[in-house]
């Protein structure tokens, strides 16, 4: 059962987020890295991408993130809106950067993984955050648009009281009072800068 959304774009802290989470028990926590491990999982979700809008059945989110207790980053936090009510006991997060800082690390990582035709599958499932984030639109103004109309919805749709904006930096203090969870002994995970993400994704380049 999914206890924590994530609603934050990819590189506002998510891989770091998706650590912690799991350290203090809400995991595992879903990101990303899930669709790359797995085929078919990834499938699942390019069907729900294909099929979120029109007639035809689509995924449950038993199907998607039933093995999960938290979820970030792409795809999930594209379906934010859907997923805090399919999970109305679930607390909320939007992890946080400011938009600047977020585009100038997301043009040198994610950026050139998804500058293809959102409308071909891509092996690393570029197209779903392509299409559905951006709607095949990669300019710099568009993205940061998009990335400043969902920190504003969020805020504006999650009552307070359910909502944690947890900026990198923050560390474990507010996550661990927003979760009413005691704060681990070991340090804040870092994980994921743009210097290890270009290195892991090289090959894909």
């Amino acid at each position: 059962m999914v206890k924590v959304i994530g609603t934050g774009f990819g590189r506002t802290g998510t891989d770091s987020m998706r650590e912690a989470l799991n350290l203090l028990g809400y995991g595992p926590c879903h990101h990303m890295r899930e669709l790359l491990a797995d085929d078919a999982h990834r499938d699942l979700w390019r069907e729900l991408n294909a099929n979120l809008d029109g007639p035809e059945p689509v995924p449950s989110w038993g199907e998607l993130l039933g093995a999960y207790g938290s979820c970030v980053d792409w795809p999930s936090a594209a379906y934010w809106p859907l997923l805090v009510d399919a999970f109305p006991e679930a607390k909320v997060l939007l992890t946080y950067r400011s938009a600047e800082s977020w585009w100038g690390s997301f043009e040198k990582t994610i950026l050139p993984l998804i500058s293809v035709d959102p409308s071909v599958p891509q092996p690393r499932g570029s197209d779903l955050i392509s299409g559905r984030v951006f709607g095949g639109n990669l300019e710099r103004d568009h993205c940061i648009a998009q990335y400043e109309a969902n920190v504003a919805r969020v805020k504006r749709e999650i009552p307070a009281d359910r909502l944690l904006v947890h900026t990198i930096g923050d560390g474990w203090e507010p996550l661990c009072e927003f979760l009413n969870v005691s704060v681990p002994s070991v340090a804040y995970p870092r994980s994921n800068s743009t210097d290890a993400f270009n290195r892991e994704h090289d090959k894909d380049r």
